[in-house]
């Protein structure tokens, strides 16, 4: 049995204050049960939460523990500048001419925490590629999602672009696909050499294999929470796996960003196909496209449209001056390292 960190429990004169001060540095709100007054206060967030006690000693030295905040859809220096805005505190600059290291803040009651680099900065700075994450599944539903159901009205039995599948069983394989990869992850020693023995067939011939399918009586939104659902269990499992697991998939053994990264593509891929179906339009933005690129398709042409370069990766489009694709796979062994038996 291991331990789990319930909450990060920081004492303070004024819980809701303070509580409210770090729910606009997080953007995650505080619990519905807290008020101004309360004693406590609590901000959950993923993995884990913050929880604000009132208590009535000062503050008197540094921290031993403190909090790194990395921003996720800004610089790092955007970042101090938004939160010395909200009533931070400059107390150290660390940052360095090359781009590199942090600045030190204070919250509104003295308690110290760093701002770093995030992600994609980091990336940049070290000439990285970005890891593909839970966070960029639930991205890619939640627009495939919000697009499809647009058009919830037309006819979803017209062939879904080029496929043989109309678009309600290109979004049942869809949905299929994701939880088909979130299982993957589940066994305590996943097996390499096997997938998850559920049982995989068509409801006619000629369509697609799935172990789940929606029920028709919930029309195309019951078929959308379907794929929404698939989604967040590949997310939930993505996020919660180790990133030492290996697990089969029918290209080679994978890595829980591998099955992220396959999620993203054919949840891209599969909207284009339904779009194209339902004659909407659909365009996923550069840096999803970009970062599925770079771990399934290493090879693939840097110097065109990310997007374009998807679809001509998974033989759906055409690149000027290339072959069209009429045969693909992707690489979904990890990059950084061999599959492990």
């Amino acid at each position: 049995m291991t331990s789990h960190v319930q909450h990060i429990t920081i004492d303070c004169a004024d819980a809701y204050t303070l509580g409210t001060f770090w729910s606009a540095v997080l953007d995650a709100p505080l619990s519905d049960d807290d008020l101004p007054g309360d004693p406590e206060a609590l901000i959950e967030i993923p993995g884990t939460a913050l929880l604000f006690v009132t208590v009535p000693d000062k503050k008197q030295t540094k921290n031993r523990v403190h909090l790194d905040v990395q921003p996720q859809d800004r610089t790092r220096d955007e970042e101090v500048e938004r939160l010395l805005a909200l009533g931070a505190t400059l107390v150290g600059d660390h940052r360095k001419p090359n781009g590199r290291g942090w600045a030190t803040l204070a919250d509104p009651e003295g308690n110290e925490f760093c701002v770093e680099c995030g992600a994609a900065e980091r990336a940049a700075l070290t000439g990285t590629r970005l890891p593909v994450t839970a966070d960029d599944v639930t991205e890619a539903v939640r627009l495939t999602v919000d697009t499809l159901a647009a058009s919830a009205s037309a006819d979803w039995r017209v062939p879904a672009g080029t496929l043989t599948w109309d678009c309600w069983e290109t979004a049942e394989h869809l949905s299929d696909d994701l939880f088909a990869y979130a299982v993957q992850l589940g066994p305590r020693t996943p097996s390499v050499e096997t997938e998850v023995p559920y049982h995989w067939g068509p409801r006619r011939e000629g369509g697609p294999w799935n172990a789940i399918f929606a029920d028709p009586e919930a029309g195309t939104a019951g078929l959308l929470q379907t794929l929404e659902a698939s989604g967040a269990l590949l997310a939930a499992m993505v996020r919660t796996a180790s990133p030492a697991l290996r697990s089969y998939h029918g290209y080679g053994v994978s890595d829980p960003e591998g099955f992220a990264a396959m999620g993203v593509v054919e949840t891209l891929v599969h909207a284009h196909d339904i779009a194209s179906g339902l004659g909407i339009s659909w365009e996923p933005p550069a840096a999803l496209c970009d970062r599925a690129l770079a771990r399934l398709f290493p090879g693939a042409p840097d110097d065109a449209d990310r997007w374009a370069v998807l679809l001509w990766s998974t033989g759906r489009g055409d690149l000027p001056g290339r072959e069209r694709v009429t045969s693909w796979k992707w690489r979904s062994a990890p990059l950084e390292a061999a599959p492990q038996a």
